[in-house]
């Protein structure tokens, strides 16, 4: 008798529970007066920290710094404000976990952590909050007298004292920006407050700064109160310019000023000095002629120089500039002046060429270790979006002032609002863009220091902490830092793909994206275009081109309109050579129906999507052929909104309304023909996970079972004259293998028994026998009749004594078999033994029956032994010659034949001890392997991860060759599409392979461990 686990869980969570590493945790949280039942809100909210080591480090010397300021009884207060105030507790846990340099300031200042629930400061507070710090006043009207904008003040005091007290005024803010920022990573209720929300409150923080900066500038080289400043307007370049500040960024800046003369110089350059000391990087690198220009210059200055010597990227700068601190009246007569130049900028020779040869400039110059770190310049990086954005600016925006924004996001909607872009890649830029701008505000929140470079991949703490500060959350089969690897290099490779359409495209196809001028090239150039476009065969492509819209029709003239899409989102799969052909086939294959070409030209998704399946897949367009009603359903979530079951209920009814055994199968084969395409595209399209699919397929396999297996014994019934009383036997259909699991994929065999029962209406064993075989052999020659769908064949392999055994069998005769002379691998074969057609009753008896075989009570040493040896042959003899064993997906190293043979052995070993694990499925056994302390959380996870690949690869390989394929190449067109149909970027085929190897690897380790107990 099994004695009960205990299920008692500790009411005050463990240090570990939390994820505290720290040896000292337990006595810290102990000395902070945590450890206890009223506390175990704020343990929890610890916990959802970023980094809950660094947060209990911080607030134990924030409790010291307490005691020193405020008494003993301070921390005692405060630890009750947490627990009463949710939104102070979130705020600060987040931003103890987040940032050490706000942790370090609030230990310092400790009376700010009282208050980081007070409201997010506005512009005019932070503003006079700064300048009353080195007690301002106005200099001139164009600085307002309750200090609450930006203007020319000058400082009351000066030196140190200044540097200091604007310094801890500027962290005091920070602090609440930041914590209000990262709260959500704590408590979900604490809303997620937009990007770009939290760049222009950094903005007007930085506005406010400057100001303050340029008031102790104006004390200091203007000492006599008496003595007016020259007028210096300071103009905000960058992403100052356009709202889009950073937590530390660099401020570019230039300095306009009248007069320009050496006292003005010296004021800009003690103002830079002073905001670098205490804030951010000032700098003025931007201005007319660079570092080795004039620091200051009057505005006719700045305007003759731009109108003569001017580069394209100084005019690519100024789309940014705005007036924003000092003398405004200044600030904005330089920018009416400059400002309008800028929009004149794309008339100039080679200025497309100039842009791009500068974009490229700058990726080259990356380090070579520092290109798939950078965040901001590399490839897939922000830079490419900006760049794309600012051109298509530049170029449009002469003519169409909604254009002229300065914020890259009010940029891209503004160019999607205009039709430049389509709205759909404008959100999805936008979306992009967002993403990649958390992680920069992560990283330099961090330690407040100016960077872009993501933590290297094998830098496991350094991503946890990033993915947990940008609020990833682990998935079903990926942790915290594998989210954010996977979405970071999903997002930089959409990012790439349409950077590159939209900034290397010849100017003239950006602006004719939507007419026929794309179709209409003579054959050089649209052979140049294709092959830009990543064509392999351009001539053939162009051959397809002049097939689709080669003559006056009405359809050739839509075509003419959607080519141009198609050829751009085919040019982002993995063949898109395949693709344009399958694309033409199925739009010749569909001329006569009307609703197919007005559907593409109507429904961007659809158009998209399609294009995306034909350049992915071989398997789906055929299948499309000849069920073309499920194109129709690529729009919008209409894949997904179907039931399998309801399908299949759909399907068994359809076959049963025909008395023709050979209708109801045709019946069924069509009705299952577009069940495949609609699973297959929504696989493709990343809408249904692994096991999903496989359900799917699963259970359209089992109506079919059910459907032929009913009209094939309703025929043979009408023929010989009896009803369905007279049936001499009942039969059922048992799954086997992954049929039995509910694990059937693209390419997986189906495999069943057949057992049947004696009825009263049989006068013998031999006739019931006789006549359930011939029902059967029926219904497998229905089923293989020949067909241009994927083939409907069962393989009844695994009956006793195979090939050579009697296709039905009688239950005794099952039971005496499996009882005397079943070998182990029969016995293990059974575990995966369900009843899916037929007679359910009978089928159910059949599982009792071999219940006690499959689960016995204690599995003999000798069996294990002799199901390693079969293991052992399995892996030497079935292996083919020549393959990489690491790359065969269901019998490699780690991969499907491993991970379902060690599940297996557990359940012939343990399942009669633990009953949770008599399952068919692999998923299932997995988790009541741990349950029952069989396999530990981290081996469980491990295996399922790599089954789960294994898998979904498997699924993938038929998907894109079109037929069944067992070995992940390392190159090519097929691998490709391979890692595109498992949710990653097209060109990342090598960093498929290799995650596939570490997976497997993983669970080989694991399977060496357990099934061969090494």
């Amino acid at each position: 008798m099994t004695t009960p686990r205990n299920t008692g869980r500790r009411v005050i969570p463990s240090p570990a529970r939390l994820g505290l590493s720290r040896s000292t945790a337990e006595q810290e949280l102990t000395e902070l007066g945590w450890m206890r039942e009223e506390c175990v809100d704020l343990l929890r909210a610890l916990s959802r920290s970023p980094e809950p080591n660094l947060c209990l480090a911080t607030l134990v010397r924030l409790r010291d710094a307490l005691y020193d300021t405020e008494g003993e009884q301070s921390w005692t207060s405060f630890t009750q404000d947490l627990l009463a105030n949710t939104v102070l507790r979130s705020r600060l846990l987040a931003l103890l976990g987040a940032s050490t340099a706000l942790g370090d300031h609030l230990v310092t200042h400790p009376t700010v952590a009282r208050h980081l629930d007070a409201a997010v400061p506005t512009f005019s507070a932070s503003v006079q909050h700064l300048l009353q710090s080195i007690q301002a006043t106005p200099v001139d009207a164009t600085a307002s007298a309750d200090l609450t904008t930006t203007g020319t003040y000058r400082a009351g005091i000066t030196g140190p004292d200044a540097l200091r007290a604007m310094r801890s005024a500027y962290r005091d803010m920070m602090c609440l920006v930041a914590a209000a920022d990262v709260a959500h990573t704590v408590d979900s209720a604490e809303r997620q407050a937009p990007r770009r929300d939290t760049s222009e409150r950094l903005t007007e923080l930085a506005e406010a700064a400057l100001t303050a900066a340029l008031a102790v500038a104006v004390a200091t080289v203007y000492p006599n109160a008496d003595e007016a400043p020259g007028r210096l307007a300071i103009i905000a370049m960058g992403k100052c310019g356009a709202r889009e500040l950073n937590y530390i960024s660099d401020v570019d800046v230039v300095f306009a000023a009248e007069p320009a003369d050496a006292k003005t110089a010296r004021l800009a350059a003690e103002f830079m000095s002073i905001g670098t000391h205490c804030f951010f990087e000032v700098d003025a690198a931007l201005r007319p002629e660079g570092k080795k220009g004039d620091l200051v210059r009057s505005v006719s200055s700045h305007l003759a120089y731009y109108k003569r010597w001017a580069k394209t990227w100084e005019f690519q700068a100024l789309l940014k500039a705005r007036p924003m601190t000092g003398d405004m009246e200044l600030g904005q007569e330089y920018f009416d002046a400059i400002y309008p130049l800028v929009w004149t900028a794309c008339e100039r020779d080679q200025f497309v060429a100039d842009v791009q040869e500068m974009r490229q400039r700058v990726e080259n110059n990356l380090p070579a270790a520092q290109v798939t770190r950078e965040l901001k310049l590399g490839r897939g990086g922000l830079r490419d979006v900006e760049f794309a954005v600012q051109l298509l600016q530049m170029v449009h925006g002469r003519t169409d002032t909604t254009l002229r924004v300065r914020a890259t996001g009010e940029a891209l909607d503004a160019l999607a609002e205009g039709g430049y872009i389509s709205r759909h890649n404008g959100g999805e830029l936008n979306s992009a863009y967002d993403f990649l701008r958390l992680l920069e505000h992560c990283l330099q929140l961090q330690h407040l220091r100016r960077t872009h470079l993501l933590p290297a991949e094998d830098d496991e703490i350094a991503l946890r902490w990033l993915a947990r500060a940008a609020g990833c959350r682990p998935t079903g089969t990926m942790d915290t830092e594998e989210v954010l690897v996977d979405r970071l290099r999903r997002t930089r490779a959409r990012i790439r793909t349409l950077h590159e359409s939209l900034f290397y495209r010849p100017l003239l196809l950006s602006i004719a994206a939507a007419d026929a001028s794309t179709v209409s090239l003579d054959d050089e150039a649209m052979e140049r275009q294709l092959a830009a476009l990543g064509y392999q065969n351009p001539r053939h492509a162009l051959t397809h081109l002049r097939a689709l819209t080669g003559n006056s029709s009405r359809r050739a003239r839509i075509q003419e309109l959607l080519l141009p899409m198609v050829l751009e989102r085919l040019s982002r799969t993995a063949n898109p050579d395949a693709g344009l052909l399958d694309y033409r086939r199925l739009s010749e294959k569909l001329a006569d129906k009307s609703w197919y070409l007005r559907l593409l030209r109507d429904d961007e998704v659809v158009l998209e999507r399609l294009a995306t399946i034909c350049g992915t897949s071989r398997y789906i367009p055929d299948l499309l052929m000849n069920a073309p009603e499920v194109i129709q359903m690529l729009s919008g979530s209409r894949l997904v909104e179907a039931s399998s079951a309801d399908i299949a209920s759909a399907l068994e009814a359809s076959a049963r309304r025909h008395h023709n055994p050979a209708d109801a199968i045709d019946a069924a084969r069509s009705l299952r023909r577009a069940e495949l395409a609609r699973v297959a595209c929504a696989d493709v399209l990343g809408m249904l996970d692994v096991e999903e699919v496989c359900a799917a397929l699963s259970t359209i396999w089992v109506a079919v079972l059910n459907a032929g297996l009913f009209v094939t014994t309703r025929e043979h019934l009408e023929s010989a004259g009896l009803t369905q009383q007279d049936a001499p036997a009942r039969i059922a259909v048992i799954g086997m293998g992954r049929l039995g699991g509910r694990e059937i994929g693209y390419s997986s065999d189906a495999d069943v028994m057949f057992v049947c029962q004696p009825t009263e209406a049989a006068e013998s064993n031999q006739e019931a026998l006789q006549w359930s075989t011939e029902v059967i052999d029926k219904l497998q020659q229905l089923l293989k009749k020949p067909s241009t769908d994927p083939p409907l064949e069962i393989d009844a392999d695994l009956r006793p004594e195979g090939k050579k055994g009697a296709l039905v069998r009688t239950l005794e005769s099952y039971r005496t078999y499996y009882e005397e002379w079943a070998e182990p691998w029969e016995l293990q074969a059974l575990l995966r033994a369900e009843p899916l057609a037929g007679d359910m009753e009978l089928g159910q008896k059949f599982i009792e029956a071999v219940n006690p075989l499959r689960y016995p009570k204690k599995l003999p040493v000798q069996v294990t032994q002799q199901i390693r040896r079969m293991k052992v042959r399995v892996e030497t003899e079935r292996m083919p010659r020549g393959v990489d064993p690491s790359l065969h997906t269901k019998l490699g190293r780690g991969s499907l034949s491993d991970i379902e043979w060690t599940v297996q052995l557990l359940q012939l070993q343990h399942a009669y001890a633990y009953p949770e694990l008599q399952v068919t499925s692999t998923r299932a056994a997995l988790e009541a392997a741990t349950q029952a302390g069989l396999l530990s959380l981290d081996d469980e996870d491990t295996l399922w991860i790599a089954w789960s690949r294994a898998t979904s690869t498997r699924n993938a390989l038929a998907l894109a060759k079109g037929r069944p394929l067992d070995v992940l190449p390392i190159q090519g067109d097929i691998l490709s599409s391979v890692a595109s149909i498992c949710g990653w970027p097209v060109n990342s085929g090598a960093d498929y392979v290799e995650n596939y190897l570490k997976s497997t690897r993983r669970a080989r380790k694991v399977v060496e461990r357990v099934f061969w107990g090494e």
